[in-house]
């Protein structure tokens, strides 16, 4: 029956997820082969004790610093690299996202992509929907520079066009951080290397379709945002002439600190829940101390956040594909959970939340 009969909103689903990692090497590897070398002085043994508590283990790369070497690379020469690259993984992630979902690319009304680490135009919404056989009246957005949290306004924009066109819609997030890897001269602060301790590359695709029992999933019940402008400089991407340039101050966990339980409570509330009703958590692993924040703030246990501290380990953080990868390990559980809270931060500085739900459980 037509949802305008009956009264009740249509949801809109997430009923596909997609990964794609380029090849992976050990934090310690890294660290032995290039960063040992690329720090001196008073920076190394700091620099040391920075990737030995970054909570990482392994990370993807596109470029390896083991195997090439691009601190030295212009911007222009890490851009063409970027879509070189950028183009066939984003095609894996979409492409599984999609075989998940049970959905054909010609199908799709709207193609999202997120992405701060690159740019080129054509881009990567254009090739890819050449690439994979959308229609060529898909709509597209491409969305840049909102960072670690872009997944989650483009869920919400890709949601929002399911449930008013009716029609399914794909989310790609898709960043290649290792191509900003900086000379060693170039600001080499706590910040920087922060950055390289952490940072690594991912794509990531969601399908979100109309809610059909047949095809259950993820539905889409909430997203609400809070920004402390009064914060801005705390985290930063400049485009310098060698690369994109993070700037990470330490005083982000506190600044989430101050809002994260808020925004949780505002949104669960609105549903009439609790965070004693939410059985599953996948919050954007932008390093150890933002975690360990979050599960204080909150009053979760350890156990909670579990798969967000695993995906830190085994991937580190690549950005705004990262709390789908945290998404995509909760629904693998031996019992996936029925309600997850998403959580992701970014510039701004911005806090995302999305309150998800089981497609049975919303109905």
């Amino acid at each position: 029956m037509d949802e305008h009969v009956t009264g009740r909103r249509m949801d809109a689903v997430i009923s596909g997820i997609g990964v794609a990692l380029p090849p992976a090497t050990a934090q310690d590897d890294i660290w032995d082969g290039y960063f040992a070398h690329h720090y001196t002085g008073a920076r190394h043994g700091l620099a040391r004790r920075i990737f030995a508590n970054a909570g990482v283990r392994t990370r993807q790369a596109v470029v390896s610093p083991l195997l090439e070497d691009v601190a030295n690379w212009s911007t222009e020469r890490r851009m063409r690299r970027y879509q070189a690259e950028a183009v066939p993984l984003g095609k894996a992630a979409v492409d599984r996202a999609l075989a998940d979902a049970g959905v054909a690319a010609g199908d799709l009304g709207l193609f999202a992509v997120c992405s701060c680490t690159g740019y080129a135009t054509p881009g990567l919404d254009i090739l890819l929907a050449r690439d994979l056989g959308m229609s060529p009246n898909v709509q597209r957005l491409f969305v840049g520079h909102m960072g670690c949290y872009a997944a989650l306004p483009g869920l919400g924009t890709v949601s929002d066009f399911v449930v008013a066109r009716g029609r399914p819609a794909l989310l790609l997030c898709a960043e290649l951080t290792s191509l900003h890897l900086q000379p060693p001269g170039a600001r080499a602060d706590i910040q920087q290397i922060v950055s390289h301790a952490l940072f690594s590359d991912a794509a990531a695709a969601v399908v979100v379709t109309p809610q059909d029992q047949n095809h259950p999933g993820y539905a889409v019940r909430e997203l609400a945002a809070i920004t402390d402008t009064s914060t801005a400089d705390h985290m930063t991407w400049e485009v310098t002439d060698l690369g994109f340039r993070m700037g990470l101050s330490p005083k982000v966990p506190a600044v989430l600190a101050a809002h994260v339980r808020g925004l949780v409570d505002q949104v669960l509330s609105t549903h009439g829940r609790s965070i004693a009703d939410v059985d599953g958590w996948a919050v954007h692993p932008g390093g150890p101390k933002i975690l360990d924040v979050v599960q204080e703030r909150l009053g979760l246990p350890a156990a909670a956040l579990a798969e967000s501290r695993a995906v830190l380990a085994a991937h580190g953080n690549c950005s705004s594909p990262t709390v789908l990868l945290v998404l995509n390990e909760l629904r693998r559980r031996p019992v996936p959970p029925q309600r997850i809270v998403m959580l992701a931060f970014g510039p701004g500085l911005t806090l995302y939340v999305t309150l998800l739900e089981g497609s049975t459980l919303a109905a």
